[in-house]
């Protein structure tokens, strides 16, 4: 027989009928959407300093090669649609503790006081693990890939004179000394880069190192629901090893040194899983038990 839960934890309000639900969930979407309209509006009137700020890890290495940073537009409406693309992508950062506010205000009159004390910690930790892998992708990761990539540049030469043949100029177009033709012994291969491909780069690394750094988040949830264990997390740790090195494989560049940090990152992040995932349960046991619910035994 299912116990009735107890006054103090009871659901706030379940007696609404669909139609209030339906006109509730309106209301917080309409909501939602005028915070993302707002933001999105603020930060397309200053998309120049926020690309600017994309682009810092890209300049950084071509200044370290004695390149100047210039990217390219490829089609004339290509500058139009980076604005929007990043008026878009700030507008949803900025406006997200808005839009999880108002899912909050939505779910919260359906769950038990519990449920919402257990809840409410994840929903904060969510945003500030994604904050935080994609600030570990700007300022470790994008740095050490833009620099792997550009070492596949082929700086032509001119055997007789030593003077860069292929190196874009101010102009963005190789510089070519004359006579240089004549004597040039190899082609030059020098980045000119597209505006819209490298936002789609950058934003790429940071959404994927965001949703890696959800790892602790979800196990941790997942485990206070019991859908895992922490002992059959340290029995999977063999396949975790295999799927980090996988995934550090597909979502950084191909080289060995940004690979390792990534598996290191991520794997210390699973056994940091192990461990929530541990005292959630020894927590939810000792619930158990103080209720009579649990015999001391069964845990052995």
């Amino acid at each position: 027989m299912v116990a009735k839960p107890k006054a103090a934890d009871a659901i706030d309000d379940s007696s609404a009928p669909l139609i209030e639900h339906l006109a509730e969930l309106r209301n917080r979407i309409i909501k939602s959407l005028a915070a993302f309209i707002v933001a999105m509006t603020l930060c397309f009137t200053v998309w120049n300093p926020i690309f600017n700020f994309l682009t810092r890890p890209l300049c950084d290495a071509l200044e370290s090669q004695g390149q100047e940073c210039n990217l390219i537009l490829i089609q004339l409406q290509e500058g139009f649609f980076v604005a929007v693309n990043i008026a878009m992508l700030g507008g949803f950062v900025l406006a997200f503790p808005v839009i999880g506010y108002q899912l909050w205000r939505f779910v919260a009159p359906g769950l038990y006081k519990s449920e919402k004390n257990a809840f409410l910690p994840f929903l904060v930790a969510s945003p500030l693990m994604f904050f935080l892998g994609a600030a570990f992708a700007y300022y470790v990761i994008m740095p050490m890939g833009y620099t792997f990539f550009l070492g596949f540049q082929q700086i032509a030469m001119d055997p007789a004179t030593g003077a860069v043949t292929g190196a874009p100029g101010a102009d963005g177009l190789p510089v070519t000394p004359e006579g240089a033709i004549e004597s040039l012994q190899h082609a030059g291969i020098a980045f000119q880069g597209s505006v819209n491909e490298y936002l789609s780069l950058a934003t790429k690394f940071i959404i994927a190192f965001g949703l890696c750094f959800q790892l602790p988040v979800l196990l941790t949830l997942m485990g206070k629901a019991g859908l895992v264990s922490a002992q059959a997390l340290k029995n999977g740790r063999k396949w975790a090893v295999v799927g980090i090195l996988v995934l550090a494989a597909l979502a950084t560049p191909p080289d060995v040194i940004s690979q390792i940090v990534l598996f290191s990152v991520v794997y210390s992040l699973y056994e940091i899983s192990v461990i929530l995932v541990g005292r959630v349960e020894r927590k939810r046991n000792a619930d158990l038990m103080a209720e009579g619910l649990l015999d001391p035994e069964d845990l052995e």
